[in-house]
Formats: C-alpha cells, structure tokens, sequence
C-alpha cells in the first residue's frame, strides 16, 4: 500500500470536522423528497483531496430523500416480508436504510466504525487537499474499499443530496435491532420517534442523541423518515453507532418499554410537568418520547407515557423545533442522571 503524503490517520479526532447541531427548518416542517439517479458504475484509482468548493448549499434536504423516505399510508410494507399488491405484484420491503452515505464525516465515521460491509467509496477529482479526505483514502485503501474518482460533474449524477461534500460511499443497509434487545440494558436511555417525518430533523437529533449517551433508538415502520442519505449527512456517523429498532406501532412498543421497568417520558409543549422536574435521579432506565413535527405527540403515545413533560418557554413564541427540542431533552436527561442540580 502507497502512502500518502498527508501522514497517518488521526482515529481519535472524531467529530472534528462534520457539520453543526441545528436542526433543519421550523418544527412543523414536513419530510423532504425529490429526485434521486442512481448510481453509474465506472473504474477509477484512488486519489485524494480536500474541502469541496461551494459546501453545504442549501437545505440537506436534496435529492434522492423521495425513494428511501417516509412510505405512504399503504399496508402491505411489513418487516422483512414481502406483500402482495394488487394484482398479485410484489412491494418493496423497506427497512431502515442507511445504505447510501453523503458528507465527509458520515463516511469516515462509517469506515471507522468497521460495522458494516463498504462496498464502495467515490469523490470528486478537483477537490482542494484536505486531511479528512485523506483519511477516508487510506481507510478505504486499509480495507480494500473500491475507491473511485470521478469528474463534478459525473458526481452530481449519482449525489442524492446537495450537500455531499464531494463523498459518497455505498455500503449494507443499518441492521435492525429488537426492542427487547434495546430495553435490555440496565442503563438503557431510549429515544422513541413517535413519527418524524423531515430527515433534516432526524438526523440533527440523532446525531445530538450519539452524543447524549443514548443507547438505541425506537422508529415507526410506517408513516415515518427512516435513514435516508439526508439523514446519514446530517447525523455526521451517529448512525453507526445507534442500535435502531423498527415497531409496528409506538404506543404499543411504550406499553412493552413500561412493562419492562422503564420510565417513560413524553414531551409535549402542552405537558403538565416541567421537563427540569423529571424524577429521574435513581439510575432507572428511560425512554423520551417525542412527537412529529407540528402535530406533537399522538393520542394513544400521550395517554400511554408515565408522564408528560414540557420545555418552559420564555419568548413569545409557542414551540420548538423538535430536534433542538430533544437535544434540550436528552441533556436534561443526562443532567438528572448525574445527580447535578
């Protein structure tokens, strides 16, 4: 194996680089979606690079969300099996995705991390030198990832966003983990998505979860954004390191978590407890559980929590965006467990 003149990869330096907290949009937003191409294979050497000129333009939201985003209402989309449609026609088995990876931290996170199978890692030609590109070079070098280095302009065909940072890298789908395998744990903190449907949104929170300390994290199988290249982007590698379950049904996975000795706690601006009065200083097992965007909590989720808790406001205006509402949430969960007053 070549070296590369930039020096060894520094593995420690972890979240050095990726892109901040903010969640995207305004806490009612709805799910992003738009076209996506897939990918054109082409041969290509290893190369390297650096900060891809014109980042970070507009929304995460790019294309691409449309295929791997929240399903429609329609049955028939069930865990692992296929249905049939009408007239006999098989859909598509959705899981949680997660198999096509954009930015530069999100894939040398990936490549770090070691939990799933790389198939493939492209970037862009022109790149100016930059010591994380080198990084996933050689980390892809190290693992005999195929490294391909392609035109901007070919690259932008088989970007599914607009903020990809000139890297991309294709790889197995996240692996499903089961709920009792995630309230298991004796100091399991849970975060359920009673859900979410803008990917900006959910991958902001998760990567705020990553570093809460959140051991798994709880989605709908229907009716909600799962891992979506947005989502893998804006979460920055969170994602490899989130035990994820999929349920058929949220209250019913808050019933399970209740009956297994976790306290469950919804958040909801129309709570009935401060979120800053939580009684959570024993060391028990818990689980936050948030709402979608605009609509909050569902009926059944409200009824089924322990309690109901809200973020006490001082402005003028009535509401949070629910990702920067649940990093205020996880880190006063954090804050309770420590015993800090």
């Amino acid at each position: 194996m070549s070296k590369r003149p930039s020096g060894g990869r520094p593995a420690a330096k972890r979240g050095a680089t990726g892109p901040g907290r903010g969640g995207s949009g305004a806490g009612r937003s709805g799910g992003g979606a738009g076209r996506g191409s897939g990918p054109k294979k082409r041969s290509g050497g290893a190369g390297r690079g650096g900060p891809n000129r014109g980042t970070d333009r507009g929304s995460d939201r790019g294309r691409g969300d449309q295929a791997s985003g929240p399903p429609s209402g329609r049955g028939g989309q069930g865990g692992g099996r296929s249905g049939q449609g009408r007239g006999g026609a098989k859909k598509k088995v959705r899981g949680l995705g997660g198999d096509h990876v954009e930015g530069r931290q999100a894939v040398r996170e990936l490549l770090l991390a070691g939990k799933r199978r790389v198939r493939e890692v492209v970037m862009i030609d022109d790149l100016d030198p930059a010591e994380i590109l080198d990084d996933i070079s050689e980390l892809a070098i190290e693992m005999k990832v195929t490294l391909r280095v392609i035109t901007r302009r070919r690259f932008e065909t088989e970007a599914l966003t607009q903020s990809h940072q000139g890297v991309i890298a294709r790889t197995q789908p996240m692996p499903e983990e089961a709920l009792d395998d995630l309230m298991d744990r004796p100091d399991a903190f849970i975060l359920v998505l009673d859900g979410l449907t803008d990917p900006g949104n959910l991958g902001s929170l998760l990567r705020t979860a990553e570093c809460a300390g959140v051991t798994g994290v709880v989605l709908p199988r229907h009716r909600a954004v799962h891992i979506t290249p947005t989502v893998t982007k804006n979460a920055a590698g969170a994602i490899e390191h989130l035990p994820m379950a999929l349920v058929g049904g949220i209250p019913t996975a808050i019933t399970q978590l209740k009956d297994a000795g976790v306290l469950t706690v919804g958040l909801d601006a129309g709570g009935d407890t401060s979120l800053f009065d939580l009684p959570i200083r024993d060391g028990r097992p818990v689980a936050l559980v948030l709402g979608a965007e605009g609509a909050g909590l569902s009926r059944l989720a409200r009824q089924r929590v322990d309690t109901v808790a809200a973020i006490p406001l001082a402005g003028q205006l009535n509401s949070l965006n629910v990702a920067i509402a649940g990093g205020i949430a996880c880190f006063e969960v954090v804050r309770c467990r420590q015993g800090t007053e």
